[in-house]
C-alpha cells in the first residue's frame, strides 16, 4: 500500500449520513452512507452500506454497496458482501458467497497485437505445397 494515512473514521450502526465524504486512511461504515465518497481504504461492515458513488484507492465490501464505485486498486467482496451498479477497478476478487451484479471494467489493459493484413500471394508462399 502506497502512502496511505494511518487515520482510521468510522460511520457507526446508528449513523446515517447524506452527502459528500472525503476521507484520508481507512474509512470503515457500520452504517449507511448515501452519496459521494473520496477516501483511500473503505471498508464497508456486514450491517452497513454506501448507496451513490465511490471514488477509492480500495474498497472491501462485507456488506451492501449499491451505485457507481472506482477503485484505483483492489475492490474485494466478502461472502456477505453484495455490490450491484458499475465497477471499475485494477483487481477484483470475490469470496465464495460474495454476490456482485454489475458492468465491470478493468484498469489493468492488456494490449491485442496489430494483426499485419498480407496478400494472397504472401500466404501461398508461405504455406507448403499440400497435395490431396
Amino acid at each position: 500500500m502506497k502512502n496511505r494515512s494511518k487515520n482510521l473514521s468510522i460511520i457507526d450502526r446508528d449513523l446515517e449520513m447524506d452527502g459528500t465524504i472525503t476521507s484520508k486512511g481507512c474509512l470503515v461504515v457500520r452504517g449507511c452512507l448515501r452519496g459521494i465518497l473520496r477516501g483511500e481504504e473503505v471498508v464497508i461492515a456486514e450491517e452497513g452500506s454506501i448507496h451513490g458513488e465511490a471514488r477509492v484507492a480500495s474498497m472491501t465490501i462485507g456488506g451492501v454497496f449499491e451505485g457507481d464505485v472506482r477503485a484505483g486498486e483492489a475492490l474485494i467482496i466478502l461472502s456477505t458482501g453484495s455490490c450491484s451498479g458499475t465497477v471499475t477497478c485494477k483487481d477484483l476478487i470475490i469470496e465464495s458467497g460474495g454476490l456482485l451484479n454489475a458492468a465491470v471494467t478493468s484498469l489493468t489493459f492488456v494490449e491485442v497485437p496489430k494483426l499485419e493484413v498480407i496478400s494472397d500471394m504472401e500466404v501461398k508462399e508461405a504455406l507448403p505445397s499440400i497435395k490431396l
